[in-house]
């Protein structure tokens, strides 16, 4: 009698797939690692297929295998979805969502969102994660968030994205610098000026490219900011000037006496546009309809006078 494909064995593999390695990913689900190769065995012998090859470097997958992967991934999600559905009729807004952020927005954001989910939803537990912009986009589709705080836009159709607000990027020079002592600079102001920015794989890196090609600007390659942080201390030593988000700006630089000054550029009308974004066939869908409000709600309350809400 041949055997059936168990949402156990699919989870396995799953953990396998991204472990690479049997004992990592025995640790990783809890259990010991013959009872992992003894399921990743019985789901080989299930579909009549090979699907890991047992190497040096760990465990790497068949082309059988990287098939196997794709479909098993949206068989336990279906299965998820439907624990999630089940629990959420039963106890309201509650479970756990994984979100993903942007370092150069969620440490000056989210701390906001978190306090505000505590109160109107004790239930819900929140697992945070920092990554690089395109570090997100692919681990949001390979299943490791639910949801996530980026930059937009975002290219894929198997995602779906809501923007929520607009934040002006304002420019950094340093103390000693000629527009210190100026409030607002105009783009006749940056010709000719050496510009600092975040590595690529930030989309703040494409629009200073944009900006310096339109500006007359010059783009430091030599020195690049891995970092707000870093792209700030740069700028102090006048190393070029930047643009640093809002939101950091207000969180981080102190008004008057920080070790950069800050200028309003184009009226704060040059920005960055910010949103969530979530798999197409999420299985937090109705979950993540009742989050959204929530932060639309912080945003009016808390940072309403520095950036624009949308949507």
């Amino acid at each position: 009698m041949q055997q059936e494909v168990t949402l156990r064995q699919l989870r396995y593999f799953i953990a396998l797939s991204e472990a690479g390695h049997y004992r990592k990913a025995a640790e990783r689900v809890g259990v010991s690692q013959p009872s992992l190769s003894q399921q990743i065995a019985g789901l080989e012998t299930a579909l009549d297929l090979p699907l890991v090859e047992r190497g040096q470097r760990g465990a790497v997958l068949t082309p059988g295998g990287r098939e196997v992967l794709e479909h098993a991934r949206k068989v336990v999600e279906e299965a998820e979805a439907l624990q999630a559905l089940a629990h959420s009729s039963r106890e309201g807004l509650s479970g756990t969502v994984r979100l993903g952020a942007s370092p150069t927005l969620g440490p000056y954001f989210l701390p906001y969102v978190v306090r505000r989910l505590r109160l109107v939803c004790p239930g819900l537990k929140l697992i945070i994660r920092d990554a690089a912009p395109d570090v997100l986009q692919d681990e949001l589709l390979a299943g490791r968030h639910d949801l996530i705080l980026a930059q937009l836009p975002l290219h894929s159709r198997d995602l779906v994205s809501e923007r929520l607000f607009r934040e002006p990027l304002k420019l950094a020079v340093a103390q000693d610098h000629p527009l210190a002592g100026m409030d607002r600079a105009e783009d006749r102001d940056l010709a000719g000026q050496d510009m600092l920015a975040l590595p690529r794989g930030y989309p703040l890196h494409a629009q200073i490219v944009g900006l310096c090609d339109e500006m007359g600007a010059h783009l430091r390659h030599d020195y690049e900011g891995t970092s707000l942080d870093t792209l700030r201390q740069m700028t102090a030593l006048n190393m070029g000037v930047s643009f640093l988000p809002a939101l950091y700006v207000r969180s981080e630089v102190s008004k008057g006496v920080g070790d950069v000054a800050i200028l309003s550029f184009r009226n704060d009308r040059f920005t960055r546009s910010v949103g969530v974004a979530w798999r197409r066939r999420s299985v937090h869908r109705a979950l993540l309809n009742r989050i959204i409000p929530v932060i639309r709600a912080v945003l009016q309350e808390h940072f309403s006078d520095l950036v624009t809400v949308e949507g």
